[in-house]
């Protein structure tokens, strides 16, 4: 839990005496992920540009779990193009991800709302690592040569956790500042209300949160 959004979700989980784990680790066994899923990531990576050795998290982090449910809050910097190539892969066709069809519209919605967040030289560029497996990034805002190594990074590492948490048996559940809410009788966008709801909203998001346990 680490900015306001999550942090008002775990306010109202724990007002709810929902039994939660917050800011949940997942340790990667490396022999659940077969041979199938491996072909998935390869050409995720692929279409993203990647070169060199299929990279592959250790560790999963999530911002808290509910019995068998991952919940993860995405903010601005995983909307773009580079997450709705890693969307159409046949790995979203296969398993059943609640969130995929709607993080599909918002990423072709809402790509602007990316640049505007992720234009730091640490966000576009990316780590040394990010380099590495994307190769050098264009100037900023450029999308016509390399782009961003940093967002396809980014991009990539969320393919991995989608499939990740489902073979190691769990529901993975994406939050994130563009779904509305129904609230004194207009439709609100999240992050709005989550900057300081009312007691009546807390109890409405509350209601919104577990209604996805039972899709």
């Amino acid at each position: 839990m680490d900015n306001l959004m999550t942090r008002q979700l775990d306010l109202i989980l724990r007002e709810g005496k929902v039994d939660f784990e917050p800011e949940f680790e997942l340790e990667v066994n490396p022999s659940f992920l077969d041979a199938k899923g491996k072909t998935w990531l390869a050409e995720i990576y692929e279409d993203l540009g990647g070169s060199g050795n299929l990279p592959l998290l250790e560790k999963l982090k999530f911002d808290f779990k509910i019995n068998r449910n991952l919940f993860v809050y995405d903010d601005e910097l995983h909307f773009n193009r580079y997450r709705l190539i890693t969307l159409r892969s046949e790995l979203y066709a296969a398993f059943n991800f609640p969130f995929s069809e709607g993080v599909k519209r918002v990423c072709r919605t809402f790509e602007k709302e990316c640049l505007k967040a992720g234009m730091q030289e640490r966000i576009w560029n990316g780590s040394p690592f990010a380099k590495r497996c994307f190769g050098k990034a264009s100037e900023q805002s450029d999308f016509t040569q390399n782009g961003s190594p940093g967002w396809k990074l980014t991009a990539y590492n969320d393919a991995q956790t989608d499939l990740q948490s489902r073979i190691h048996g769990y529901k993975i559940y994406r939050i994130y500042p563009y779904e509305t809410l129904m609230t004194g009788g207009s439709l609100k966008r999240l992050d709005q209300l989550l900057v300081n709801p009312k007691e009546e909203q807390r109890e409405m998001i509350l209601k919104w949160l577990l209604r996805k346990l039972e899709s």
